[in-house]
């Protein structure tokens, strides 16, 4: 990934506090051409720094009323990349990562109830190969969700 500029993370800060903001006010914050903005969110795209944009849909709005997190144990750590193939083709599962410390892996999911989350669990992350116990942790409230801070030089 390039170097990126003061420049750059103005953008950044504020394409991540509204990411439909058109180029025009962008550019107008930042003091450039809208052709500079246009050209600096592509290489950002480009070099990994932008990874998407789109909107946020609440999960409970389409009926997934439970969030849920899921600490696996596997036989051994080698096997995550076989595991996470499998954790890919179950559509509940939002975020997965390898992990330190209790779990060999985390995940997050979402369930419409009790029975289809007793679903995931027992028939289909318990079902995996290598995967030995897992622990459910289910989310009450999300009381924060939010980004990174994203600071240009002249404001830290």
């Amino acid at each position: 990934m390039d170097k990126i500029d003061n420049l750059d993370k103005k953008i950044l800060c504020i394409l991540s506090q509204n990411a439909r903001i058109p180029f025009k006010d962008v550019a107008a914050s930042c003091g450039v051409s809208r052709a500079a903005i246009h050209q600096r969110v592509q290489h950002l795209m480009d070099n990994g720094a932008i990874t998407g944009s789109g909107f946020d849909v609440n999960p409970k709005s389409i009926g997934y009323s439970t969030c849920t997190y899921v600490g696996l144990n596997l036989e051994r750590g080698s096997m995550y990349k076989n595991v996470v193939q499998r954790l890919n083709a179950i559509p509940e599962i939002v975020e997965c990562h390898f992990t330190t410390g209790p779990y060999t892996m985390l995940v997050k999911l979402y369930a419409k109830d009790n029975e289809q989350l007793m679903d995931l669990l027992n028939n289909q992350l318990q079902s995996i190969p290598g995967v030995v116990s897992t622990e459910t942790l289910i989310s009450l409230e999300q009381s924060i969700k939010r980004e990174v801070p994203i600071k240009a030089d002249a404001d830290q």
